[in-house]
């Protein structure tokens, strides 16, 4: 098969068309002739030896695909209620830029009814993620508040139509007024410009001063003490990415007055088990928003596959909204 590699660590010019021997499907999985593979910051991680693959992982990028069920262990498929020829998209730990890719069974879910291929390929790694940490770790309920950095990131995107699908309100920030603009028109009640105000000053004024029930982070570094600054008493701050460094010093004395909770995730070494839960929970509580099309797939560009690297140049320049998809 053909794939994308990473041929050494580096700028996006590192990845290259390559062959590979095609992977076959174990207990448990499923072989996938891949349509469509999404294109997540994780990738960009791992292309900069940033990002180290897990223990049985494939080396190939790509965390998200989408196609047709061509192999795989039929009894558990029968299980989970699929059959060869089905189109599925699915969240895997690695091998999705590629012609086929092996993924466990408990993390495929069925295409929406209505999507295309190249639509389905970019909602695995952002609703895993997003239903995880925003509604498992979190607990956001309808009626709170739900502040997301990156408004116009692939999370962000998600999180702010999820959020309001579900019930809760949403302010998100972006760095430009456009950007801005874009948040307001996917859902979110409010949207503040970081590189011209204080978020946590006008997320507090934005509540009348009570300040936001959630946050998801995908910063952290100097971030955190403004979060905590503007969270609510009870208010939740999920970190799930930290592109603004590793460090962060706040005030630990309002953690213990508003009774903050601090938490994060990472989703790429969980077990099967852990991601198998989150798969059963999206296909009941999301997967009918899709397909009512209460929630809407936010593609910005989609590149041939060996167009790998231009993909790479696009996320890394952080003019996109939404989505950036490969297809084969």
């Amino acid at each position: 098969m053909k794939a994308v590699e990473i041929t050494v660590y580096g700028a996006p010019d590192v990845l290259c068309i390559g062959d590979r021997p095609d992977p076959v499907a174990g207990v448990g999985e499923v072989l996938i002739r891949v349509k469509a593979s999404g294109i997540n910051r994780p990738d960009v991680l791992q292309r900069t030896g940033n990002y180290p693959v897990p223990p049985g992982a494939s080396d190939i990028p790509g965390l998200e695909v989408a196609g047709e069920i061509v192999a795989g262990d039929t009894a558990a498929m029968s299980a989970a209620g699929f059959k060869l020829g089905d189109r599925v998209c699915a969240l895997v730990a690695g091998g999705g830029y590629a012609e086929l890719c092996v993924a466990p069974v408990g993390q495929c879910l069925p295409v929406p009814a209505g999507l295309s291929d190249i639509e389905a390929a970019t909602l695995p790694e952002t609703f895993f993620t997003v239903w995880s940490n925003v509604f498992d770790r979190a607990q956001l309920q309808a009626g709170e508040t739900l502040l997301i950095q990156g408004g116009t990131s692939g999370i962000g995107v998600t999180a702010i139509q999820m959020a309001k699908a579900l019930g809760a309100k949403v302010i998100a920030t972006a760095g430009s007024d456009e950007k801005c603009a874009a948040c307001i028109a996917l859902g979110a009640d409010h949207a503040i410009n970081y590189k011209t105000a204080d978020f946590s000053a006008e997320a507090r004024k934005l509540t009348d001063g009570k300040g936001v029930n959630v946050i998801l982070d995908m910063v952290a570094g100097s971030y955190v003490a403004r979060e905590v600054e503007c969270l609510a008493e009870d208010g939740r701050l999920v970190i799930i990415a930290v592109q603004g460094g590793v460090k962060a010093e706040f005030n630990a004395g309002m953690v213990l007055r508003k009774r903050l909770t601090i938490t994060g995730s990472t989703l790429r070494p969980r077990a099967l088990d852990f991601k198998s839960a989150i798969a059963a929970a999206l296909r009941v509580k999301v997967w009918p928003l899709l397909e009512s099309a209460a929630i809407k797939p936010v593609i910005y560009k989609v590149f041939v596959a060996e167009d790998a690297a231009k993909a790479h140049t696009l996320m890394e320049s952080n003019q996109h909204v939404g989505k950036i998809v490969l297809t084969w």
